[in-house]
């Protein structure tokens, strides 16, 4: 399965939906922590995980985030859908961390902004 790749039809089939619980990324070297997601860099890794388990773990969070996934699979090759999103957020004054998976975006939005997110994402959808 390739995704969609028409920035039209993935704008329009977005479907974003939320994730139950708050998130946060935090940098650790500890893997066997539960971990939402992995990213290696030269720095450290980081983590994106519950903040149940990070506040479990005693490990120090700055941003805490809800999480939100584009349900419409589109391809990785696609152009134009971060960016038409990313404006839409930040021009209503929403910060955004994206991740990227096979088949779904993956977007990290500051949790008490998640229902004004859900609207312009929505909104956009619908022009």
């Amino acid at each position: 399965m390739s995704g969609v790749t028409d920035l039209e039809d993935l704008i329009r089939s977005m479907r974003p939906e939320a994730r139950d619980g708050e998130f946060v990324i935090v940098t650790s070297e500890a893997l066997e922590l539960p971990a939402e997601a992995i990213i290696r860099e030269a720095e450290g890794t980081t983590l994106v995980m519950r903040r149940e388990d990070a506040d479990e773990a005693s490990i120090p969070y700055d941003f805490v985030a809800a999480w939100i996934t584009l349900t419409v699979h589109s391809s990785l090759a696609a152009v134009g859908l971060t960016a038409a999103f990313s404006t839409a957020l930040a021009d209503a004054g929403i910060s955004c961390n994206v991740l990227a998976g096979f088949h779904h975006d993956h977007l990290l939005v500051p949790a008490d902004r998640l229902d004004d997110a859900l609207e312009v994402l929505a909104a956009l959808s619908e022009q």
